[in-house]
This record gives C-alpha cells, sequence and structure tokens, in this order.
C-alpha cells in the first residue's frame, strides 16, 4: 500500500457498538484495514492504510473516540501499542499467556507407538499441559531421519485421546499445513522456516493456534514481523519460542537469548515461551536454563522428554528422562508460585 501507515483508535470506555461500527465504516471508505481487539475495558482498533489518509483524518471527532495513536513500530498488530493487554492463546485444555503458564514436553520426534506413548503418560503424570512430538523433521542430511509423516500424525492424535493432552507439531512445507492442521492443537514453525513468509501467510489464513520459533540468525524485530504475517492474515492466536541463537560460543547448541523474554513483553503482546533443549543441546543444561526462563517472565518452557534417549534418532543427548523431568516439574511450580504463575 503506497505511503503505509499506521493508527491505534482506542475507543471510550463504555462506546457503543454503532460507534465502532462507525470507526469502521469511514476506514472502509479510504480503503483502510482494520483489525478490532475488545478488551475488557476499551475496545481498541488498529489501522493499516495509506499514511497521509489515516493519519491526518480527524479520528478524535467521531463518537465514541478516545484517541489516536500513531503506530511506529515496523510491527503493527503484535505490538503493545495495538493490544495493551496480553493475549492468552487457548491450545485445546490449555491456554498460554496472561498469568497462566504452560509446560510443554514430549519426544523431538515419533518413532514409535511404544515410544510416544511412555512419553506421554509420564509427562502428563508429570503435569505438562501440552505434548510435543514431530512427525515430519527438518535435517541437515537428506540421509538423516525425516520423521513418520502422516502416521505420526495418527499416533499424536491417539496419545491425544488416551492422555488428555492436546499436542503441538511442526510444519515444514505450506503443501502440508491442511494435512497438519487437521490433526495437530497448535503448530510450530522451526527455526529454519520463520523467514518462510507463504507459510507463516498460509498458517495466517487456517485457524489452529501457531507457535513461532525465533530464527537462530534472527533480531527480535525480524521475529516480530514474522509474527505480524500470519496475525495480518486473520490468525491471532500466535505464540512466539526463544529457541537459542547462533553466536560464536560452541559450548552450547545455541546461546538461549534470556534477554528476549522481557524485551519481547515490552514490545508485544503475544505469549513467549522457551526452548532450553534445542538452545542449550545437553541434557544438564535443561534444568537451569528452563529456571532461569521462569524466572525471566516465560509463559512457558517446551523440553524434550524421552522415556531411553540413548536410542532416540533425533536429539538424543539433550532429552531429558521422565524422572528428570518430573523432578523438574516440582522445581517449576514453586518458581512459578513465587512469579504469581498459574501451572
Amino acid at each position: 500500500m503506497p505511503g503505509d501507515g499506521s493508527l491505534i483508535i482506542v475507543m471510550r470506555a463504555g462506546a457503543t457498538r454503532e460507534d465502532i461500527d462507525g470507526v469502521l465504516g469511514r476506514l472502509a471508505e479510504v480503503g483502510a484495514e482494520a483489525h478490532v481487539s475488545e478488551g475488557s475495558h476499551q475496545t481498541i482498533i488498529g489501522i493499516v492504510g495509506d499514511r497521509a489518509l489515516v493519519q491526518q483524518l480527524p479520528w478524535e471527532a467521531l463518537p465514541g473516540v478516545e484517541r489516536a495513536v500513531p503506530v511506529l513500530k515496523p510491527f503493527k498488530f503484535v505490538s503493545r501499542e495495538f493490544q495493551p493487554e496480553d493475549s492468552i492463546v487457548e491450545v485445546g485444555s490449555a491456554k498460554i499467556g496472561g498469568g497462566r503458564f504452560a509446560p510443554i514436553a514430549g519426544p523431538c520426534a515419533v518413532e514409535s507407538r511404544e515410544q510416544l506413548f511412555a512419553s506421554a503418560e509420564a509427562v502428563q503424570k508429570a503435569g505438562a499441559t501440552i505434548l510435543r512430538g514431530d512427525a515430519f523433521k527438518p535435517r541437515t542430511s537428506p540421509y538423516a531421519f525425516q520423521g513418520l509423516g502422516e502416521a505420526g500424525l495418527e499416533l499424536l492424535a491417539e496419545a491425544r485421546e488416551e492422555f488428555g493432552l492436546p499436542f503441538v507439531v511442526e510444519v515444514l512445507d505450506p503443501r502440508d499445513v491442511d494435512l497438519v492442521s487437521s490433526y495437530a492443537d497448535l503448530i510450530r514453525v522451526g527455526t529454519r522456516n520463520m523467514a518462510n513468509f507463504s507459510l507463516l501467510s498460509e498458517l495466517g489464513r487456517q485457524s489452529k493456534p501457531v507457535m513461532l520459533k525465533r530464527g537462530f540468525t534472527a533480531t527480535i524485530e525480524e521475529w516480530l514481523n514474522a509474527a505480524e504475517y500470519i496475525y495480518k492474515e486473520g490468525n491471532h492466536d500466535v505464540v512466539l519460542c526463544e529457541r537459542g541463537i547462533r553466536t560464536f560460543e560452541n559450548a552450547t547448541r545455541n546461546t538461549l537469548d534470556i534477554s528476549a523474554v522481557p524485551i519481547v513483553k515490552g514490545l508485544s503482546h503475544l505469549p513467549i515461551i522457551v526452548d532450553p533443549s534445542h538452545s542449550g543441546g545437553h541434557k544438564e543444561l535443561v534444568a537451569p536454563l528452563t529456571r532461569v526462563a521462569v524466572a525471566a517472565g516465560a509463559d512457558g518452557f517446551m523440553v524434550d522428554v524421552h522415556p531411553t534417549p540413548e536410542t532416540a534418532l533425533v536429539d538424543g543427548p539433550q532429552a531429558i528422562l521422565p524422572a528428570e523431568f518430573a523432578a523438574l516439574m516440582d522445581e517449576v511450580r514453586a518458581l512459578a508460585a513465587a512469579m504469581h504463575l498459574e501451572v
């Protein structure tokens, strides 16, 4: 859109439906795109359109409008300016954000029914609210295990019924979005696909919540702009996942950028979780990195749990045992209580 600009219109407390419709009608007249966020006290309307029109029209003269605020961030709808209140994303029976802390756990990849069900039973008993386990794996080597495909999705759906856990699974290709969406409760975009904008847009046009991992070379602004691709297409259920970035340090698989948690909290209303397994890359780092994530104010975490890590086809060195996950959950509950988080 030429001269692209954006604006936040804050409606007065008690503004009527007629007032809101009046603003939306005026926006339609000038060809601007509107996104409405109805909070508990006020309605906020985000606008993207031609700067010369949207920022110069007398919005505050319209009935019910309290103020109009230009948005300076390159990411518009995921910004804290657009929506001051924290977003809460519902994943089946689980909730992420707004004081709800989500423990997500399971094997990195679905290898067999026995392996998946042993992991799912263990993490459910220990207190996980969402099961992880991938059916499609993006591997550096084309000869490495690529996942079970739809057979893996079927096993995850079976585990959901057996243990009452919604599940998150990665999608790699825009052509697979419909297939994965038909099974999954939460669809994950991996670090390699954060800048796959056709995939992000396609996910924005389907209804399942999306978890967006940070690209391992991405800045926070680039990451939030990637989330904007999903949000602007109409899917507002987006969860961010800090999973470590590439630095000069080689003692870890990646460097967990824990500062990203409070920075994102200040910039965006989207919930953010941390992946201590893929950031550290070593099982002994999972617990300390998880504790740091809770203390930093993360809305959840996602860890690899495997009944026999020594036999794992993917990422065995970073997977923790079920008993270790249970012990970690005891620590998480204590820390979450101190942070006034609901686990």
